[in-house]
């Protein structure tokens, strides 16, 4: 029923390194990409701050409710037709932007974010077993690739919505070619019927684990990065043009910010292994993001400093937090409870972040108290990080 990973010649290797690449720029793009032209969106179906803001929260919810079916259907399916099937769903989410309606519009968003849960989750594990010797390579690979489309495609969307007056529907749409030659891309993968890894593959039992400090320590840190994280993928752009950009500028500025998030990939996943402990690494990030937070709000004139460096610490926060979750526990099972805990808090947090934010905006038609939340939330993280990032581990029994 199963083959096991096969051993590949140069050519099919290079083929199977571009198909993973392709995947991962479909893993963000079509989320973040809905950023510059919300107000757009706002425009032409008359919606609220925080009706908008759910544009952002839906995916977050699809994350949470698919993940755990993802592992099912790679179980059933294989990895290579599941990272497939992934594509299609994208494919099709991207596809209903071009209907006129606000509910194909939601509906669309929400299979959108089921398809990139399907990617997140069972994409680390086909590089976890065919690249056992080069995870870290892959792994910065891959997170960079994700930030480069997701940030050249967010400078690009205002001019390409204007170009000829297309629209930011056909301009949101038009991800959907990455996607269809990702999926060509992918294609001759579908041969193989193989299994996930052991570590996907097993059940996630918390047992204890969520009456232990230290698992509360490191799934606050990434939650409360994931919360301001996506408050600002979702509304930098608006946040931006209230401070004297352009939708233009506004849009590359989002951009650059997506893309400075995936550069820490390159540096700390090769370091991480090196240092003893984490504490003044992970607080240091997070007061350099509480001040460019700030920085946001009373010097928006030095906003490609502010973005570009938020980018930088959300990012370098995120894989610090990751790192956490194998560096404190003493086995693959153990390390597998944490990451359940952590993705289910983490993506709550998100998820809640872009409405509530845009519901802040709404009462106090400012979006000063949205940065102070993202600056306070910054700090906050920082707290829990130094605490996570201490060289200890989980009871070995739990």
């Amino acid at each position: 029923m199963y083959s096991i990973s096969p051993k590949r010649s140069r050519l099919a290797s290079a083929i199977l390194i571009l198909g993973i690449l392709f995947i991962a720029a479909n893993l963000r793009g079509p989320i973040t990409g809905i950023g510059p032209v919300l107000d757009q969106v706002i425009s032409s179906f008359q919606l609220s701050a925080s009706q908008a803001g759910m544009l952002t929260t839906l995916p977050l919810l699809a994350f949470a409710i698919a993940s755990p079916v993802a592992t099912t259907l790679a179980k059933k399916q294989g990895l290579e037709i599941s990272l497939f099937i992934a594509l299609i769903l994208i494919g099709l989410g991207l596809s209903s932007r071009l209907i006129d309606s606000v509910v194909v519009l939601y509906i669309g968003t929400a299979v959108i974010g089921v398809g990139i849960a399907i990617g997140n989750v069972l994409l680390p594990s086909l590089i976890k077993r065919d690249f056992p010797h080069k995870v870290a390579v892959m792994t910065s690979a891959y997170v960079l690739a994700m930030g480069i489309f997701a940030g050249s495609y967010s400078a690009l969307i205002i001019p390409l919505a204007a170009y000829q007056n297309i629209g930011w529907q056909i301009a949101l749409a038009c991800f959907g070619l990455v996607t269809l030659f990702s999926a060509i891309i992918w294609l001759p993968q579908l041969k193989l019927h193989t299994k996930p890894t052991k570590d996907l593959a097993q059940s996630l039992t918390p047992g204890k684990i969520w009456h232990h400090a230290l698992a509360w320590q490191i799934t606050l840190c990434l939650g409360l990065n994931s919360f301001f994280t996506y408050v600002l993928i979702a509304w930098l752009p608006n946040i931006l043009m209230e401070g004297g950009h352009d939708a233009q500028q506004a849009g590359v500025l989002h951009g650059t910010y997506q893309l400075a998030s995936a550069v820490p990939g390159i540096i700390l996943i090769p370091l991480l292994s090196k240092l003893k402990d984490q504490r003044f690494l992970a607080l240091s990030l997070a007061i350099l993001g509480f001040i460019c937070a700030l920085g946001l709000l009373y010097l928006p004139d030095f906003a490609f400093i502010w973005s570009t460096t938020l980018g930088f610490c959300s990012g370098a926060i995120f894989i610090l937090g990751l790192s956490y979750i194998s560096l404190r526990t003493h086995h693959s099972g153990q390390a597998a409870s944490l990451s359940g805990m952590a993705q289910c808090v983490g993506y709550l947090l998100a998820a809640i972040g872009p409405m509530f934010a845009g519901l802040l905006h709404s009462q106090f038609d400012s979006w000063a108290p949205v940065l102070w939340l993202c600056a306070i939330a910054s700090l906050l993280c920082g707290v829990f990080g130094y605490l996570g990032g201490r060289n200890i581990t989980l009871n070995e029994h739990l």
